[in-house]
């Protein structure tokens, strides 16, 4: 069935000039990013293209999360390995960094998303979400490129800890925003109510201080909470005008992707895909769950590119301000298998991890790959 296009206004909380607000040409920006506009630029081209470049490295085992290291070189964790691995997107060598120790890999736990520090010129750091023997976490480790391989990676630092997990919707995408601050997406461990509880961790996006504490201007008082009621958050991106956006996996029926405001209720486990109560903030656009279960995203001259694991399949989202200004549009249906992660690349090219030996696809030897594609 085609994908199902929801348009919908953001709604965006209030600013204060202590919470990085800010007034720009008639458009507002609330803490972490989110904007509205009075007069939004002309949308992207309704239809668009991908072409698949290279295979820049295959062999990859579990790969989850990826991130661009200065110079242009990559790194990429893995899921079930705990361990962190450098590509040279010019020749495809890989080389393994280390073990992060404390990870205990299970079901849909393990190592997961991966960013650098906004001082990582100077200290190093690379922070890491990840699945330990009693909750979801975020560290930080450093990284000295001067010690041999597999040596490179130092203790675990714990930034922040006590997210539930389970064996399916562990969340673990991890960004930096454009505010500096720390941004998590979490699941809601296959327990729905915790989705709605606002002093749980589970199911919501979390905006955090680089060091682990609730940010300045968070909605909600002396909580790291940004926004909540998602069922499992596994993107997130921002745009070029600071506005944030994040897919999110439905159940049966139809999965996500959200223009997020500072305290919006998505409204899981109440509602799934669009609903007409207005307590809840619908997407922007929806798919039935056999087309996409997305993973990451990118913002792309704006674009949302969306990679899908069952859907098996790259969508396409062209934007106006905060709606989807064309039906999206998938790509590379079934040829890669599933597909976990997308990173932009610089001008027209996109990064592409697949994630098919992560017990749900259908593994053969390489069959794990970075790609590198040019999108329109």
């Amino acid at each position: 069935m085609p994908a199902v296009l929801v348009t919908t206004a953001l709604l965006v909380a209030g600013c204060s000039s202590d919470s990085g607000g800010a007034s720009d040409g008639g458009r507002s920006t609330a803490p972490g990013g989110t904007a509205t506009e009075t007069a939004s630029p002309a949308a992207p081209a309704a239809k668009g293209s991908v072409k698949v470049l290279r295979t820049v490295a295959e062999g990859l085992r579990t790969p989850w999360g990826l991130a661009p290291l200065p110079g242009g070189d990559l790194l990429v964790s893995s899921r079930d390995d705990a361990t962190l691995t450098r590509i040279d997107p010019k020749t495809g060598k890989k080389t393994e960094l280390g073990r992060i120790s404390g990870v205990s890999p299970a079901g849909e736990g393990g190592l997961l998303g991966i960013a650098l520090s906004p001082d990582f010129a100077s200290d190093h750091m690379v922070y890491a979400y990840f699945t330990s023997a009693s909750d979801n976490r975020i560290v930080r480790v450093r990284y000295d490129e001067n010690k041999p391989s597999g040596e490179r990676l130092g203790a675990p630092d714990t930034v922040f800890k006590g997210i539930p997990k389970g064996r399916i919707h562990n969340g673990g995408r991890i960004a930096f925003g454009p505010d500096g601050m720390l941004y998590a997406g979490t699941g809601e461990s296959g327990s729905g109510d915790l989705a709605q509880d606002r002093d749980s961790l589970g199911g919501k996006i979390l905006r955090l201080t680089p060091e682990g504490e609730p940010a300045p201007g968070n909605p909600f008082p002396r909580s790291p909470v940004y926004s909540y009621g998602h069922r499992n958050v596994q993107g997130l991106a921002w745009d070029s005008r600071q506005r944030l956006f994040a897919s999110e996996f439905g159940q049966d029926t139809w999965d996500e992707l959200n223009a997020i405001s500072p305290g919006g209720d998505y409204g899981w486990p109440d509602a799934e895909g669009k609903s007409d109560d207005k307590r809840f903030t619908s997407p922007l656009a929806q798919w039935h769950t056999d087309e996409a279960s997305p993973s990451g995203i990118a913002s792309v001259d704006g674009v949302i590119w969306m990679a899908g694991l069952r859907g098996e399949r790259l969508w396409r989202i062209p934007l106006r301000g905060t709606a989807a200004s064309a039906p999206p549009q998938a790509f590379l249906d079934g040829e890669y298998g599933r597909l976990r992660t997308v990173l932009p690349a610089g001008g027209d090219r996109l990064w592409l991890l697949t994630s098919n030996t992560d017990g749900r696809g259908n593994p053969k030897k390489g069959d794990d790959r970075l790609l590198e594609l040019r999108v329109s």
